[in-house]
């Protein structure tokens, strides 16, 4: 057991991404009462940031402020008796837990240190079928965790596990959860994918933020967990933010592909989850069903696609199109070899008789690719200073000339289970292998076996107005894919919304997916859809190769657009 309560535990998370607030850890600890404080510390472009890191110096590849944020905040931790779970030993979760003995052992703190390690799969890509990437590293899931919580460990780091892993461990250890335990498992997922983004779920990068009273630096949420799985969303009281129905849904929905949300120990049924307020900043989750595992891991690969330069010209006043054909044909022209890649794109953020030169102005932005470094740096960037005083009438450039930079290329993998020594690294030195999943299933298809049923439509005069007047998003990146959850919060508006935004109307209000692939799914459950676009993202957000490389602002594009929308809901 890890807290003193057998039915409870108060799992509190800390950080959202490599580079969350910094005192977050400390104001987790003093801010009232947590068994477990977690961290996840990782994404894609992270593993790949990481792993250049160790090829430079094989004794980095961890997430750095972690260490820094123990430095200040372990002996409190110690104090309090909160033990910490964090992914943050990235692509060396060893050599973090070597660090952090280091620093007990400055610091004079008796504190028990273990990891968990086994999903770097860097060394034997090619021969599991995974290409030659930069890093491969495989989604573990919790039970390694587990391991080193049974065996005392005060604080353990991992490398790759999923998000919600880092939460998932703790409660399977307190409540010794089997692994066949799906429903109770599939609950703590669904609380750990609630909390690992940080203040997402207090508040941060939501629709309707206009409503929350204080959210100039919102706290850190809490899950709850009861030994059936359900728990309570909540926060530390007098912080800031607000944990409501609607700022838990909104993290439920990021990113996610259907109703099926697949990890390594538990397939999570999203469209199970009941989401119910229980008073100020507390949200219940209850109901969640649990299927078993998919018979596959994913493997996170990120390799390095090549490099890219940008440079963005100030086109301000009249002639604006005029303007940006010129630069265009200048710069092409002037090149000493055409790029693999060139793109142009010019935003019109202008606007006619305007007050301010800055609102007068658009930006012609182009972006160069090649595997050849010279091809995209000094040869590209020079080429458009020398254009200065040769161009079109106003030329200015929004910055200086910068050199070419690497960009990374993501993909998804997949491998046997048996293939990946899932390791737990104890804190004296025991090497305990944790075994795979058993009794795993096929669970990754697109549709439920009975769909779910749709309300009946809603009828009367419409309105043309912003789909965002009462309809939420959360939108993010997978991959080159992009996911876009939006969700009501009236039985009426939903009757409305399961038949107004088909993919159809979705092509229609986002032409720039128009042409791609787009799977919808429907959640009644949480009056919402959920939109997998494919390919919008191109290679993944490492490889930078659109205006919003992580999505993060597609949803509040798509609430922004313009729909008929009847009467009766305005």
């Amino acid at each position: 057991m890890i807290g003193s309560d057998p039915d409870l535990l108060r799992v509190g998370n800390c950080s959202g991404f490599y580079g969350d607030r910094f005192s977050a850890m400390r104001e987790m600890l003093t801010g009232g009462e947590l068994d477990v404080l977690t961290g996840d510390y990782l994404a894609e472009l992270t593993m790949l940031i990481l792993g250049r890191d160790r090829l430079k110096d094989p004794d980095l590849g961890y997430a750095k402020t972690f260490l820094r944020q123990l430095e200040d905040c372990l002996g409190l931790a110690a104090e309090r008796g909160v033990r910490i779970v964090a992914n943050a030993g990235g692509a060396n979760p060893a050599g973090l837990a070597d660090r952090i003995r280091e620093l007990t052992a400055r610091l004079g703190l008796d504190v028990s240190v273990a990891h968990v390690e086994g999903d770097d799969l860097t060394a034997r890509a090619a021969e599991l079928d995974l290409g030659s990437p930069l890093v491969a590293n495989a989604y573990l899931g919790c039970w390694g965790i587990v391991e080193c919580l049974n065996s005392g460990a005060d604080v353990v780091v991992t490398g790759r596990v999923t998000d919600a892993s880092v939460i998932v461990g703790p409660a399977a250890a307190h409540f010794g959860w089997q692994r066949t335990d799906f429903d109770a498992l599939a609950g703590a997922v669904a609380a750990g994918h609630v909390i690992e983004c940080g203040t997402q779920a207090t508040g941060g990068n939501y629709s309707f933020f206009t409503e929350i009273a204080d959210l100039t630096r919102p706290g850190f949420p809490i899950a709850e967990l009861r030994r059936d799985g359900s728990s309570a969303i909540t926060k530390h009281p007098g912080t800031g933010g607000a944990v409501t129905v609607d700022t838990v849904t909104a993290q439920l929905m990021y990113e996610i592909q259907d109703e099926r949300y697949a990890g390594p120990d538990v397939t999570t049924r999203l469209d199970t989850i009941e989401v119910v307020q229980d008073g100020e900043d507390r949200v219940l989750l209850r109901g969640t069903r649990g299927e078993a595992p998919p018979p596959q891991l994913k493997v996170s690969l990120n390799t390095l696609g090549g490099f890219r330069n940008e440079m963005d010209f100030v086109l301000t006043g009249l002639d604006i199109e005029a303007k940006a054909e010129l630069a265009r044909r200048q710069l092409e022209a002037g090149l000493p070899r055409r790029p693999a890649e060139l793109t142009w794109t010019l935003s019109r953020l202008d606007r006619p008789d305007a007050d301010t030169e800055e609102t007068a102005s658009a930006i012609l932005r182009c972006v160069v690719r090649d595997s050849d470094q010279d091809v995209v740096g000094r040869a590209f960037s020079n080429v458009a200073v020398e254009m200065a005083l040769a161009s079109y009438p106003g030329f200015s450039l929004t910055g200086v000339p910068g050199k070419a930079s690497p960009y990374g290329v993501f993909t998804a993998g997949h491998v046997d289970p048996a293939e990946v020594p899932h390791v737990a690294v104890l804190p004296d030195g025991r090497r305990v292998d944790v075994p795979p999943a058993s009794g795993v299933g096929e669970v990754l298809m697109k549709t439920s076996p009975t769909p779910p049923r749709e309300p009946e439509p809603l009828p009367g005069p419409t309105r043309r107005v912003p789909l965002g007047t009462f309809v939420a998003a959360r939108s993010g990146d997978k991959g080159g894919n992009a996911n876009i959850g939006v969700w009501v919060r009236t039985e009426q508006q939903w009757r409305w919304l399961a038949h107004a935004l088909t993919v159809e109307k979705l092509r229609e209000l986002l032409p720039e997916a128009a042409e791609l692939p787009i799977t919808r799914t429907t959640l009644p459950n949480l009056r919402a859809l959920n939109f997998v676009v494919e390919g919008i993202l191109g290679d993944g957000a490492a490889s930078q190769a659109r205006f919003d490389p992580q999505a993060k602002g597609l949803g509040e594009w798509l609430r922004s657009r313009h729909i008929d929308i009847p009467e009766a809901l305005l």
